[in-house]
């Protein structure tokens, strides 16, 4: 009798092994001869829809079964639209991504009727950098310096009022008193940048330095924009002298605050998959996102369209989201006076 429990017993063990081994198979097969959707929450020729794009290039031959990438812009309101998709409608198992614009965690603290979603409930893949934003200004405005904005208003292009364009201005200007006047409703950065260039705004903040560097970088070679400020948590190692964000806290709760709104900067060009995806499936999809960081096509391609890569895993992205929401009521009520519209 004893023999025959010992028998059972190594059966079922067995049986379970083969169980969780096919499963294994299974997940590790799952993405054969299937697309992966990536959708953009903004236009065509900015930075987040080139990151999306490069990413989609090549992620997919890191992936068991090579599934086939295909970026898909959805801009609307500063970004939400692509992030409500995300959230609610798209399938939750892992072939649908989105390139999420970076300051999803803090849109339902800022844009509760809108913003109803909980951002810890979506799954961080990786970002391909860390970012600086900086408000700059057109040459001709001959805005040199902060001073300058004290007596002199300027206007500035922004996708929405609750994005990084938008909200990013209207928080310098109530934190400093610059005279700042915001005009929403573009497309999408690049947007924002030609009519800067047309001549419709005389600024744009909350523009990446990365990708300003490397998207308009003739605009820097000939000083056709001076820039004022620069917006995240530390200077960028290359703009030693152009004043930081932080350093205009008046006192501990403004920097907390400020801390609060620029932790995101840390995570740049977000991709982020829907809540509910299987842990095995994610696990796929962040050890794609690091080996891609690592290929050399990849990079060369990169460095071909002045890509900045210095990437932040899924996980240490996960860490941070839970680091905004676990801020003090005060806090937050604090960046949401210094970034309301007056």
């Amino acid at each position: 009798m004893q023999r025959l429990k010992k028998t059972i017993g190594c059966f079922l063990l067995c049986l379970g092994a083969a169980s969780s081994a096919q499963a294994q198979v299974a997940e590790t097969d799952f993405f054969a001869g299937k697309s992966i959707t990536v959708l953009i929450g903004y236009a065509a020729g900015g930075t987040y829809d080139a990151t999306a794009r490069l990413l989609s290039r090549h992620m997919g031959h890191h992936i068991p079964g090579s599934p086939i990438f295909l970026p898909q812009n959805l801009p609307g309101s500063g970004g939400i639209k692509t992030i409500l998709n995300l959230y609610s409608i798209a399938p939750r198992d892992g072939t649908t991504l989105g390139m999420l614009s970076r300051s999803y965690p803090l849109e339902p603290a800022f844009n509760p009727q809108s913003a109803r979603y909980d951002p810890r409930l979506f799954i961080p893949i990786g970002s391909t950098s860390k970012e600086v934003s900086v408000g700059v200004v057109w040459y001709t405005k001959n805005i040199k310096s902060v001073n300058d904005l004290y007596t002199r208003e300027i206007t500035t292009g922004a996708t929405g009022a609750t994005d990084d364009t938008g909200r990013f201005p209207t928080l310098f200007s109530n934190l400093t008193g610059a005279k700042i006047k915001v005009i929403t409703g573009y497309p999408g950065g690049n947007d924002v940048t030609m009519a800067m260039e047309k001549g419709e705004v005389d600024a744009r903040f909350g523009w990446s330095w990365g990708s300003l560097k490397s998207r308009s970088r003739p605009w820097l070679d000939e000083k056709k924009v001076d820039i004022i400020v620069q917006m995240g948590l530390d200077k960028a190692v290359d703009l030693p002298n152009v004043p930081l964000i932080m350093d205009f806290a008046k006192n501990e709760t403004d920097r907390k605050a400020l801390e609060f709104l620029f932790t995101p900067q840390v995570t740049a060009w977000p991709l982020v998959a829907p809540p509910g995806v299987p842990a095995d499936r994610i696990k796929i999809l962040r050890a794609s996102f690091q080996a891609t960081m690592q290929d050399q096509a990849f990079l060369a391609e990169a460095n071909r369209l002045n890509v900045e890569v210095d990437p932040v895993t899924g996980e240490k992205m996960a860490e941070l989201v839970n680091r905004i929401s676990g801020f003090d009521r005060p806090i937050i009520e604090r960046a949401l006076e210094l970034t309301a519209v007056k």
